[in-house]
């Protein structure tokens, strides 16, 4: 028993003093770094007190100033790196054995991380006039020439970094964003995935690849990136009019509604933006008949700007519409219902009288042609009516259209009705023929008492 206690403590003994040294060592390792760091702290606080000491003896001394301006540059201290490369920019001039491409290029990224853009442009010229195959020289001047709009430039300078560095995100992305600049879509797609697979939280790029899919006719890619991005702070507003958009050429009036509503409940919304989401938002309403909410959106929008677009106009079209259920029929309806509301008018156009009609033709759903036999204790004629859906100028051509087309059926009399207007010279050519016209006023005059119980409304 008493030799294992005497083993147990020997052990204990060798452990505890390995332990020691081991500390010891670390203690020696530790002090000998710190040593080092001193070392170098007080050779570089040396070394500027040496270049700052001859620069007070001479401004002008160029070994001073490349000791200064490369602890300075490391340093990351931009403010006095930009002067100090500043000033040898000046001096390199006078002095070949001064390396020209780095001090100008030194000088050029200075100047850019402190937001001198000029100055940066133009050291980063001249370095890459003097050396063009630098990587940081190539991608910084080829943002800074897509940020001055210089796109072609651009593309030019970042192929090269490009090719310097095949996987660089950023160049990858300005170079993307500078095709797409310049309206060549399938480029920036793929350069735009490129980057997007290497910095997937790169928005701006998703949303710029999701116009590309649009210009390059492939609508259902865009839908899908704009709907993606709808919910987004920034870029939400813009992605839901994109897609609303979209809809709307499509046909898809409901979801074109939807993505206009999500569109407009964020927040902070740029104002032409605001007003573009409200305007193609009464657009998708009354392309759904309901007219209502679409003076509603309206009538928002001309308070902010009472010029914008065609708003004024529209509004004034949409409120007599909004309280007229038959003007909406005649104008706004299918082809089906807009003729099925003609035939009423014409069995009601003539008191007291035997109307049987005879002949309709339709013309692309701009007007239609009915042809009747009316009988009165009066008279008995054949009378054609004309019904057309503009609510603008009707001219002398379509006028003499119908007039034609009377001599053919062989009617004694004929009306022309539009929902808009007359030129004067539609109304001298009928002064001396069996034409009536009938404008919008006397329209209203006709659809007052007609019963507009027809089929659905559809556009």
């Amino acid at each position: 028993m008493i030799g294992i206690v005497s083993v147990l403590l020997v052990v204990i003994l060798l452990v505890s003093t390995l332990l020691i040294l081991l500390a010891l060592s670390g203690k020696k390792k530790d002090t000998s770094g710190d040593r080092k760091r001193k070392k170098r702290s007080k050779s570089r606080d040396a070394l500027i007190r040496d270049a700052t000491r001859r620069l007070a003896q001479n401004p002008k001394d160029s070994e001073a100033l490349l000791t200064l301006g490369d602890i300075y540059y490391q340093d990351q201290v931009w403010d006095k790196a930009y002067k100090t490369y500043g000033t040898l920019v000046e001096l390199c001039g006078a002095n070949p054995e001064l390396n020209e491409f780095e001090i100008n290029m030194r000088y050029g990224m200075a100047a850019l991380k402190l937001n001198l853009i000029d100055d940066a442009y133009k050291g980063l010229v001249i370095a890459r006039s003097l050396q063009q195959n630098n990587f940081e020289v190539n991608y910084n001047l080829g943002v800074l020439e897509f940020q001055k709009k210089n796109y072609e430039k651009a593309v030019q300078i970042l192929q090269q970094a490009r090719t310097q560095d095949p996987e660089h995100a950023l160049t990858l992305r300005y170079l993307g964003h500078g095709y797409f600049k310049l309206h060549k879509y399938r480029e920036s797609l793929v350069l735009l995935r490129k980057a997007v697979d290497l910095v997937p939280d790169d928005k701006e790029s998703i949303y710029a690849m999701g116009e590309c899919y649009y210009e390059l006719g492939q609508a259902e890619q865009a839908i899908k990136i704009f709907t993606h991005l709808r919910p987004d702070p920034v870029l939400g507003p813009s992605a839901s009019l994109f897609a609303g958009t979209i809809h709307l050429n499509q046909h898809q009036y409901a979801k074109a509604i939807m993505d206009f509503e999500i569109g407009l409940k964020h927040e902070n919304i740029k104002n032409e933006i605001q007003l573009e989401l409200k305007y193609r938002l009464a657009m998708a309403y009354l392309r759904q008949q309901e007219i209502g909410k679409a003076l509603n959106h309206l009538k928002d929008i001309q308070a902010v700007n009472p010029n914008y677009k065609d708003v004024p106009a529209l509004i004034g079209k949409y409120q007599e519409l909004n309280s007229n259920k038959n003007l909406q029929i005649y104008l706004m309806a299918s082809t089906g219902d807009f003729v099925t509301l003609c035939r009423k008018v014409v069995l009601n156009f003539f008191p007291r009288a035997k109307v049987k009609i005879t002949n309709i033709a339709v013309n692309k759903n701009e007007w239609v042609d009915i042809l009747t036999d009316v009988d009165t204790p009066k008279w008995a004629d054949v009378v054609m009516f004309r019904f057309i859906r503009s609510t603008g100028a009707v001219g002398e051509l379509i006028v003499r259209d119908f007039h034609a087309q009377l001599k053919e059926v062989k009617a004694g009399k004929g009306l022309c009705i539009t929902a808009g207007t007359f030129t004067d010279e539609a109304k001298k050519y009928v002064e001396a023929r069996l034409i009536d016209l009938y404008d919008k006023d006397k329209l209203g005059g006709l659809l007052k008492g007609i019963d507009a119980s027809t089929t659905q409304l559809e556009i």
